[in-house]
């Protein structure tokens, strides 16, 4: 939350939303951390930051050395006055980023790929929403000259935002875990159960 706001002088909701982001259980492939949100987006905010990767067992068993699948940030804004454009108090934003195996990033129809991931993430969860919104980017790197033996790759990035159709704590922590969902989709992890761990293998 903004640095400048003690927990005292919190609104109630946005207070029972920070300790619902908090308590939420995710997979163990998902390492998450509070960081300082973004200023003058909204009066209170919270932000979170991720990066999903592989198991250590999966890593010692092939020898490989093996750096995040995915990364991504969170934000929850809230601002009780509830603007127009949001149609609620609270608005979600999201970004992720993932390296792409090749044939998948060449594919045209990947942005209604992502896109439909994050859908599907969101029902999953019985995260209602509205007025969402979203951009899906592909970035192609090369490398040349002296770095020219390293393969070219295709990283996606989406950014998107959505507005909680529910403004209760427990509807906020659905959401936290439709993202985390979004995160390992992205990341090449297949679905799981809660509780119990996947064995990925590489993305390319």
């Amino acid at each position: 939350m903004n640095a400048s706001e003690s927990l005292q002088h919190l609104p109630r909701e946005f207070a029972q939303a920070c300790d619902a982001l908090r308590a939420a259980t995710l997979r163990s492939e998902i390492t998450i951390t509070e960081i300082p949100p973004p200023a003058r987006l909204a009066p209170y905010s919270v932000a979170m930051s991720a990066e999903v990767v592989a198991p250590n067992d999966f890593a010692a068993a092939s020898g490989e050395d093996i750096d995040e699948l995915a990364t991504g940030r969170l934000v929850v804004l809230y601002d009780p006055s509830a603007p127009p454009e949001w149609g609620g108090k609270f608005r979600v934003v999201s970004y992720v980023r993932a390296e792409l195996e090749h044939e998948l990033g060449q594919d045209g129809l990947i942005g209604s790929v992502a896109w439909s991931w994050l859908q599907e993430a969101l029902a999953a969860h019985g995260a209602l929403y509205r007025a969402e919104g979203g951009t899906v980017t592909r970035v192609l790197s090369e490398s040349f000259g002296s770095l020219s033996t390293r393969p070219a790759t295709v990283d996606l990035e989406l950014r998107s935002s959505w507005t909680p159709h529910d403004a209760s704590s427990a509807d906020i922590g659905a959401h936290l875990k439709a993202w985390a969902q979004l995160l390992c989709t992205v990341a090449g992890l297949p679905p799981l159960p809660d509780g119990v761990s996947a064995l990925p293998g590489r993305r390319r």
